[in-house]
């Protein structure tokens, strides 16, 4: 019987967060723009789409926010990976003061760092540029945290198996540590992409050309365009438009999330 209420709840919780999806797909579909006063009468279609593609460069949206976001979650997963693994496995001096410090950066708000990022990808000339984009995001106290918490619990016996094979600390981390990651890793690059690919207020800032211009921002403009009147569809064609790339990362990674790589490797 619990498990049915249980079973019961979770269906519940998760039908609570499909809804609101197929709504608004139903409605991005529905050529009717009074769709919330006549919704007896919807002609599927989609010509909201087609209006959306027709007025801005939705795919140079798209591409400028693939490049960046990709580009972004390769080298956070490669740095928070390399970090964590040393500040968990390797003795050096100012070890514990240098991961206080990291820890530190997490509790300041991202808005304060606006001004002088700015400031420093202006001297740099980097404004309106891929560079801009990608590089303030590419070092994240969180990604190393994470990867460091870990690789803490990351089997001794492993290790020690390594290096009686002959590796050093980088083959180990290479050849043993990191394959045994992939659930950590899954998990980091997700929390990453969505984050860089919803970002709106840097890109906001960084960017003054159409060309360059992220989905996020592109599609934002473009709906504080409508006037008069709120055009449902295509505001719901735009919100399909950013949300299919999460979705599909998210499917794409959720079974690393679950595995256990390191079951069975160690005999008790």
């Amino acid at each position: 019987m619990k498990k049915f209420f249980l079973h019961a709840i979770l269906i519940l919780i998760g039908l609570s967060m499909v809804i609101p999806f197929f709504a608004m797909f139903l409605i991005s579909l529905s050529g009717n723009e009074n769709i919330f006063t006549d919704y007896k009468n919807i002609n599927l279609s989609l010509i909201a789409y087609k209006n959306v593609f027709s007025s801005i460069p939705v795919l140079r949206y798209f591409l400028n926010s693939l490049i960046a976001a990709l580009i972004t979650t390769i080298f956070q997963v490669i740095i928070s990976s390399l970090a964590g693994y040393g500040f968990a496995r390797l003795e050096f001096k100012g070890r514990d003061f240098l991961f206080f410090i990291i820890v530190l950066t997490m509790m300041v708000p991202p808005q304060v760092n606006i001004v002088p990022l700015f400031f420093i990808m202006s001297k740099l000339g980097w404004i309106n540029t891929y560079q801009a984009l990608i590089v303030p995001g590419i070092f994240g106290g969180f990604g190393v945290f994470m990867m460091r918490q870990y690789f803490l619990e990351f089997s001794k016996d492993l290790e020690e198996a390594s290096r009686l094979d002959g590796c050093n600390s980088f083959q180990t981390f290479c050849k043993i540590a990191l394959p045994c990651a992939l659930p950590a890793i899954a998990t980091l690059s997700i929390f990453t992409f969505v984050t860089t690919w919803n970002s709106f207020m840097w890109p906001l800032i960084v960017t003054n050309t159409e060309s360059m211009r992220t989905l996020a921002v592109g599609l934002t403009i473009f709906k504080s365009s409508f006037r008069e009147i709120t055009l449902w569809g295509e505001l719901m064609a735009c919100s399909c438009i950013c949300a299919i790339p999460v979705i599909l990362v998210f499917l794409f990674g959720k079974k690393y999330l679950i595995d256990n790589p390191t079951e069975g490797a160690v005999k008790e």
